[in-house]
């Protein structure tokens, strides 16, 4: 219990740069979208989803967890990545109004820039490469012994986090907008397929990370368990995020798909209405050109009395 309430650590760039960042975020969507009226108001709803989503990178960088991670529990550490990756950076992006991203992308450079970094194949390729990259024995190594370099690997993990949910929670519309549906659903499917073969990886192999080895050992788990653990948070807890996703993803498609088909039965009840009433319309019309005729066949008079003049008889 007193490791939890000790092992707080005041780490000044990650404390200012979140504080920075809340800060920014409601100025921009309060005062300064009034005053330039960029846009309609944000939902309060995502207004909070991106201020817990802050939270909680404030929480897994300078709570216990981060010491926890690393000095003791190779375990501790994915649930860390987990939190930076998978939880923090679609909360913010869905927090996040198109408006207060558009202006940026008026610069062609910048736009050509983004347009290339958020293909759905770049961004498959960003993060799973730089996942598997920081978890090679020598680079992950180095991150628990320099506190520069665990800085990068924190910095890269949330940058190409972010780049990641974009083709899915992009809040753009067009080149820059998300997927389809269908194929976001696709696309998460596939971008879970790497993080499942390294995390079986990670579960099935001896110990590779030596400050793991020869960490103080707490709660009595062992450095082969720990990292049997760990690789076990990276492959089920993250993919089961990952799958209720993609089956919210899923459900949203086939609402509108019913959405869509019930549309076009709508209207094709109402062309078939409107077809209906004009060949009822028909028959009356050609009742009363019927009649016309009848009437006037009724008092038409034979050619010889019409070439007849008044008094006139045929001899």
């Amino acid at each position: 219990m007193d490791f939890w309430l000790r092992a707080w650590h005041f780490i000044p760039s990650v404390v200012v740069g979140c504080v920075a960042i809340t800060v920014l975020y409601l100025y921009a969507i309060g005062p300064l979208r009034r005053q330039y009226d960029l846009g309609p108001p944000v939902q309060r709803s995502r207004v909070v989803v991106f201020l817990l989503g802050v939270l909680v990178i404030l929480l897994a960088l300078v709570s216990p967890l981060d010491e926890l991670g690393d000095d003791y529990l190779f375990s501790a550490h994915m649930v860390q990545h987990l939190l930076i990756t998978l939880v923090a950076p679609p909360m913010m992006l869905w927090g996040i109004p198109g408006w207060l991203v558009a202006p940026l992308l008026r610069n062609r450079l910048l736009f050509r820039l983004a347009r290339v970094l958020t293909l759905p194949v770049v961004t498959f390729f960003l993060f799973n490469a730089d996942i598997f990259l920081w978890h090679a024995p020598p680079l992950y190594d180095a991150t628990l012994e320099n506190e520069g370099i665990h800085v990068l690997e924190h910095v890269t993990f949330i940058v190409f986090s972010f780049l990641f949910w974009w083709p899915v929670l992009s809040p753009l519309e067009g080149e820059l907008g998300p997927l389809p549906l269908p194929a976001q659903v696709l696309y998460l499917f596939l971008s879970g397929m790497p993080m499942v073969l390294l995390g079986a990886g990670l579960t099935f192999v001896p110990p590779l990370y030596a400050p793991y080895l020869a960490a103080p050992r707490i709660w009595g788990i062992s450095a082969a368990t720990d990292q049997q653990l760990g690789g076990l948070i990276m492959w089920v807890p993250a993919n089961i995020l990952v799958i209720v996703l993609m089956s919210v993803l899923f459900i949203r498609w086939m609402l509108e798909q019913e959405r869509r088909q019930e549309e076009r039965e709508r209207l094709a009840w109402q062309r078939e209405a409107e077809e209906e009433e004009r060949r009822s319309s028909l028959p009356e019309q050609g009742s009363a050109e019927s009649g016309t005729e009848d009437r006037s066949k009724g008092i038409s008079l034979p050619s010889s009395a019409r070439n007849e003049r008044p008094g006139e008889s045929r001899p």
